[in-house]
């Protein structure tokens, strides 16, 4: 059958039949559990006739929330069979940030109105009884509570609603984004078709990505069931606490796809020793992906030089751009040479938006050509095409868009114009490849002119006192400003004296000046862990600027401002962001010291 008018459940029961392919799961100490198709599809069932007897019927909403395990396939599965849908969910991973999290994850289950919560017996026995409240017909279960023998999958639609996945909700609250089978498995089978197998190597993946996360869900395990292949699934919390556990997995079975945001190489270019690479020979890593934040070429090149000794080919980190709203992947570069990354000039790209080369000036890395059967254009506010090398919206169309935000009507017509999806992303064509520039809400606009706020957060990153990943920059106009001023807000590192806040302020200031040309208006620095994030881990600028606004960011002593005037412009993608978003999403999903 033509995949066009396959379901996820159609996927599970030809990969059934292939009893060398499963999912395999390391845990802390790195043992493996191994589970063929065939026993996934088996638990499947066990957990659909148990669902059944609950009352949970077809279309029904059912929020999964667990750490990375069997147990998850078990509810994802089991829930399509009955024809419900699943709504993956983020688990709470700090105790002492526990009642943000039982509010943000309220504000989901508000969202989507499942009937049901499915998740493991820790985690219920540590949110089960705040999440009862939130008027759940059926309650909070664990799979292993309901399981039966057989159950009876319902028959489904290829345009039937597959899965609700959330957005990141960098600039706003998540939204809801609902996927049909066709668009998830239009996405699986583009992907697969981008690496196919050639002679006799069959390809087989390494992930630590956590399942709630699309890269995690659809761009590794619902890619490795379309093929059907063999997905080694590291428990993320691992991968943080120990990253050269995941070389050597890719290692020891011999994958060859992984995928990781920019972060994740730069945690291995920083904290792998040699000691922890004995036997580790990555010769058969063809394909390493590179999305879901901005891809930073000095940290490419670092890790390349890093791991070219254990045979790490210069060909295999890919860049890649996608976003949830388009299943996942929306362009691919080449993945038989190495990556690409050109230098713009600075004052023409601020002031212009137009991308000119130069041999000094802002390096951006390509992130390809659309893949099999998607468009991207460059538009104005006007919605106009825009020529080769002008900075605008990019529109979107293809197979894997979504079908809108489930239950937003307003908001689905507001991202779907006329077929195509308005990203609310910023870039440009060239050379008939894509450059991402940044998003349209998060540009600061400084005296008419756009910076990225990445440039200003990565220089404060270096400044000693400063936690690392853990500032933000918003441009906002005060009551009686003649323009936008830029805000910086930053969160102390763990154990720094207060009395050293106003130091730390100051050299925030001289290292925004250094390294941008952009004088900061007002600095605060903040507690250790006061900053918004999203459930994947990035900062949430326009939240904490509201926030900021509103007074609920308040420094544990109040640091003096530093009000200035004046600013230049200077742009420079070319700071790493290597220990900054390292320790960013540590901080999220593993308690760091």
């Amino acid at each position: 059958m033509h995949p066009d008018g396959l379901t996820l459940i159609d996927l599970l029961r030809r990969a059934s039949g292939c009893t060398e392919a499963g999912l395999r799961l390391l845990d802390h100490s790195e043992t493996e559990s191994w589970f063929s198709w065939a026993d996934v599809y088996q638990r499947a069932e066990n957990a659909c006739g148990g669902l059944q007897r609950l009352g949970l019927r077809q279309g029904d909403r059912v929020a999964l929330i667990f750490p990375t395990c069997v147990e998850f396939f078990d509810a994802f599965f089991g829930v399509l069979l009955v024809g419900a849908i699943p709504v993956p969910l983020y688990p709470p991973v700090r105790l002492g940030r526990l009642e943000e999290y039982l509010e943000r994850t309220s504000r989901m289950l508000s969202a989507v109105s499942p009937r049901l919560v499915l998740s493991d017996a820790r985690i219920l026995r540590l949110v089960g009884t705040a999440l009862r409240g939130a008027a759940l017909e059926l309650g909070c279960r664990s799979p292993r509570e309901i399981a039966v023998e057989t159950g009876q999958p319902a028959a489904k639609s290829a345009d039937d609603i597959a899965l609700i996945q959330f957005s990141s909700g960098t600039t706003i609250d998540p939204k809801a984004v609902a996927l049909s089978h066709r668009a998830v498995v239009a996405q699986a089978a583009a992907l697969n078709a981008h690496w196919p197998d050639v002679g006799d190597q069959v390809h087989s993946g390494v992930s630590w990505l956590p399942l709630y996360h699309d890269m995690g869900l659809v761009g590794c395990v619902i890619t490795a069931l379309e093929r059907p292949g063999t997905m080694t699934m590291i428990p993320p919390e691992t991968f943080l606490a120990r990253p050269a556990t995941w070389l050597r997995a890719i290692s020891r079975y011999r994958a060859t796809i992984s995928v990781a945001p920019n972060f994740g190489y730069g945690l291995c270019t920083l904290k792998v020793r040699d000691e922890e690479l004995e036997g580790v020979d990555l010769s058969s890593w063809r394909i390493g992906l590179n999305g879901a934040e901005q891809v930073v070429p000095r940290v490419m090149r670092a890790f390349q030089r890093r791991f070219a000794p254990w045979g790490l080919r210069p060909e295999t980190l890919t860049p890649v751009y996608g976003l949830s709203e388009a299943t996942l992947a929306v362009t691919f570069s080449r993945i038989d040479e190495p990556f690409t990354a050109r230098k713009f000039h600075r004052e023409t790209l601020g002031r212009h938006g137009f991308a000119i080369e130069c041999r000094e000036g802002i390096e951006i890395v390509s992130l390809g050509t659309p893949v099999d059967g998607f468009e991207v254009r460059v538009v104005d506010p006007e919605y106009r095409n825009l020529r080769a090398g002008k900075v605008g919206r990019l529109l979107i169309r293809g197979p894997s868009v979504m079908e809108g935000y489930f239950g937003r009507p307003e908001a689905s017509d507001e991202a779907l114009i006329g077929g195509w999806l308005d990203t609310g992303d910023l870039g440009f064509l060239y050379r008939g490849e894509l450059y991402l520039t940044g998003r349209a809400k998060d540009v600061l606009m400084i005296r008419g002119r756009s910076h990225s706020p990445t440039e200003v957060e990565e220089a404060v990153d270096r400044v000693e006192g400063v936690r690392t990943g853990c500032s933000v920059a918003v441009s906002w106009i005060p009551d009686g400003a003649d323009g936008e001023e830029l805000l910086l807000l930053v969160e102390a590192r763990r154990g720094t004296p207060e009395d050293g806040y106003r130091e730390i302020a100051k050299q925030c200031r001289d290292a925004v000046r250094a390294a941008t040309g952009l004088s900061a208006n007002t600095v605060e620095v903040l507690s250790p862990g006061t900053l918004p994030r999203t459930s994947s881990g990035k900062l949430r600028r326009q939240e904490a600027l509201r926030r900021h606004l509103d007074g609920e960011l308040t420094p544990p002593r109040r640091v003096t401002p530093f009000h200035l005037f004046g600013a230049a412009v200077r742009s420079s993608f070319e700071l790493a962001r290597v220990r900054r978003d390292g320790r960013q999403v540590a901080r999220i999903i593993h308690e760091d010291s």
